[in-house]
């Protein structure tokens, strides 16, 4: 009952193995547990798998003949009382063919091949499909099925041999391509290490062992096979190896005698072989009366056992396995489109538009559910926009860091015309205002230009959040295409209107806002800053200081004095008039001004007093302004471009989207999305059957004691 138990688990996980095979993908995401060939180039692995088969259909030669992982799976089946050849003996393919025998590859359903040497033709000739000629290697395993009375239910994995130095057309990174693929295969912790080893080698030299223990350091699954008993030196053997006294491996070692060339040259049958074999380990002093425990057989028996426990011991976690893969492909192809393509192109326009629009709105009003807690996005990115990068580059701009002091002289002096004011003059004023005014512009539409971009970067996420965008990248590239225009069709009255805001700001200075510092209050203000009060105990005032009530008294108006400058004083170079000598005649003479007339003195304390009053009045109203902006130019975008397009860009895409001409162009799905539509519906369909299977072989028995085969390994010491 045990062993028919055994057979059916292993005969699970070989259909298990044959439904991810069939589909076209590897079962790694399943790991299921099987047996991996491993060793050396040189060590037997292939005389080994043929012993095992009782079979001679193992491709030969020199360098690497394994060139793709081969998924042996032996299949016991009893012999058929009928005597009667198959068609295929009949028609001469091998006489001496046994109809109880035959294999079965993967990638030829339904094809059965009695003649085991063209079972080697046709893994040579795949293999150089996928591989080439050129002694080039594929992880691309290959799928072989044996059905005998002779053999014991089995899964291995043949393993191309390691090598280290390429041979002939072998590509320079041979060894690592070989690495590579075997570590792939043996660092699974559900895989069971078969390291082949040459006995009559230094085992610490094995490269089996050596990549045995990289990822599986205590040897909790590795079971040594060692080769090549017959041709070890007389007097030696390898008890001392068996008995785990070298590199021990709770799984043990097995020795086993194979063919040698000559045999194989010379067309020795697998049936000899293993009477030599038997017969040895029989005869030999060493092994005589412990021949049960060593050969071919044995290993078999071994193996068939470990293997099967190991299956009973992983069966739940391979069911847990399978449901998690089925919930993840139907849910991939529910994104899809499931099992069939939509039938109403009009319906999937709609949804489409709907959800794009939905999320667009939400995404902007911070309403979705898939909010980030390491960055903004979406409307926080635009409040970002307008609070902090808009509002603290405004507040930025100096009016001033363009305009100098001798810049708001030359402007008053211009400002005042045939005849120099006698108070500080409005025009200046306005005039200087106003040019700092437009230089807000700039940033204004800079900000208009930034709400662009983050409603762009909205658009492409939700173009690679919504699934169906996946399936119909035309209905993606029209709607992208759609929604841009949109957006830039919005930004002409939104630029318009900021551009609008600013020209308002500059046409009327409104010198009465109640925030706003007047003339008086700015005079009295500079008037402070200039002449400050003298406090207790502070000297007086220097001579040649004028006081502050008499500041402006008769030494200004005495137009005769040389030393006052006058209104036009700062304006000429000193010694540009001279006096005339004594004696000369009393008419004066005047010179023509020059053609550029620029001011080259520093401020008269008028000019300073001016200018003063002038800046402090630009500051005050540009501060003004300034706040205006930051509080206007924010609610002109959004009126005129985010809630215009929260509130009509629905609208705009059933205009362009949702028309009977264009509706079959859009719903034409991409040769990727219909590729993998098919791959899931195949992995669905095959997991479906996996875990059918699954369900009815469920043998909860995860407790196996490794020590009962070990123990019966170190029973030959």
């Amino acid at each position: 009952m045990a062993a028919g138990l055994g057979v059916e688990v292993v005969s699970l996980i070989n259909k298990l193995q044959d439904v991810f095979s069939a589909v076209g993908t590897s079962a790694s995401s399943i790991d299921l547990p099987q047996i991996c060939v491993l060793g050396s180039q040189s060590s037997g692995k292939s005389s080994v798998l043929e012993n095992i088969v009782g079979r001679d259909f193992l491709p030969r030669g020199t360098g690497i003949v394994t060139r793709r992982p081969l998924v042996l799976q032996l299949i016991n089946r009893p012999a058929s009382t009928s005597s009667a050849l198959t068609n295929g003996i009949e028609k001469g393919e091998d006489k001496a063919a046994n109809s109880d025998e035959w294999g079965e590859f993967l990638h030829l359903p339904g094809q059965k091949f009695y003649d085991f040497h063209k079972i080697r033709d046709e893994i040579v000739r795949d293999t150089e499909i996928k591989s080439g000629k050129n002694a080039g290697i594929s992880p691309q395993p290959i799928n072989l099925r044996i059905f005998s009375p002779n053999v014991l239910t089995l899964t291995l994995v043949d393993l191309p041999g390691l090598t280290k130095v390429p041979v002939g057309d072998q590509p320079r990174d041979i060894e690592k391509q070989i690495r590579d693929m075997v570590m792939k295969y043996i660092a699974k912790p559900s895989c069971i290490i078969l390291a082949v080893t040459a006995a009559n080698t230094d085992l610490a030299n094995s490269d089996g062992l050596k990549m045995a223990r990289e990822v599986d350091a205590d040897g909790m699954r590795t079971i040594g096979v060692l080769t090549k008993i017959d041709l070890m030196d007389k007097g030696t053997d390898v008890i001392d190896i068996l008995a785990g006294r070298v590199i021990p491996l709770r799984l043990g070692y097995v020795p086993v005698v194979n063919r040698g060339q000559r045999d194989i040259e010379s067309s020795k049958s697998i049936a000899a072989a293993l009477d030599y074999e038997r017969e040895f380990f029989a005869t030999h002093p060493s092994y005589a009366g412990k021949e049960n425990y060593c050969g071919t057989p044995f290993l078999a028996r071994k193996l068939n056992q470990l293997l099967m426990q190991h299956i009973r011991a992983t069966l739940p976690d391979i069911k847990m396995r399978i449901s998690q893969q089925l919930h993840k492909y139907n849910a991939e192809l529910q994104s899809l489109g499931g099992l069939q393509a939509d039938g109403n192109s009009g319906n999937v326009v709609l949804s489409v538009i709907t959800e794009f629009t939905t999320e667009f709105r939400n995404h902007i009003d911070g309403n979705t559910n898939d909010l980030s807690l390491n960055e903004l996005s979406g409307g926080a990115r635009i409040s970002f926009v307008f609070h902090e990068l808009y509002s603290n580059g405004i507040k930025s701009i100096d009016p001033f860091d363009q305009f100098k002091d001798g810049d708001i002289r030359t402007t008053l002096c211009n400002s005042s015309g045939l005849t120099p004011s006698i108070f500080v003059g409005t025009t200046a004023f306005e005039t200087i205002v106003k040019q700092q005014i437009r230089r807000l512009e700039d940033p204004s539409l800079k900000c208009c230009q930034l709400i662009y971009d983050e409603l762009i970067r909205i658009l492409a996420q939700l173009l690679a959040k919504i699934q169906a965008f996946k399936r119909y990248p035309a209905l993606r590239e029209r709607l992208n295409a759609v929604v841009i225009n949109f957006f830039k069709q919005a930004m002409q009255p939104t630029t318009k209107l900021v551009s609008d805001i600013v020209d308002m700001q500059a046409c009327y200075i409104n010198t009465t806002h109640p925030d706003f510092l007047n003339g008086h209050k700015a005079m009295a203000i500079v008037a402070d800053r200039l002449n400050p009060p003298a406090k207790p105990g502070q000297p007086p005032a220097k001579p040649g200081t004028p006081e502050p009530r008499n500041k402006y008294n008769t030494r200004d108006l005495d137009v005769e004095k040389p030393e006052d400058p006058g209104f036009f004083g700062s304006f000429f170079n000193k010694g540009a008039t001279k006096k005339k000598p004594s004696g000369s005649s009393s008419a004066s003479t005047m010179e023509a001004p020059p053609s550029v007339i620029r001011p080259v003195q520093a401020l008269s304390e008028r000019e300073a007093m001016e200018t003063e009053v002038i800046k402090l009045l630009i500051h005050s109203y540009y501060n003004i302004i300034k706040r205006e902006m930051i509080d206007m130019v924010p609610k002109a975008v959004t009126l005129t471009l985010i809630q215009f397009a929260k509130e009509n860009l629905q609208k705009e895409l059933l205009a362009q989207l949702y028309k009977p001409e264009v509706l079959d162009g859009l719903m034409k799905e991409s040769e990727f999305v219909v590729n993998k539509r098919k791959e899931c519906i195949r992995m669905v369909q095959a997991l479906n059957k996996a875990e059918e299977m699954s369900e009815g072989k469920m043998f909860f028995n995860p407790i196996f004691d490794f020590s009962m085969i070990h123990q019966q390994d170190h029973s030959v010491t």
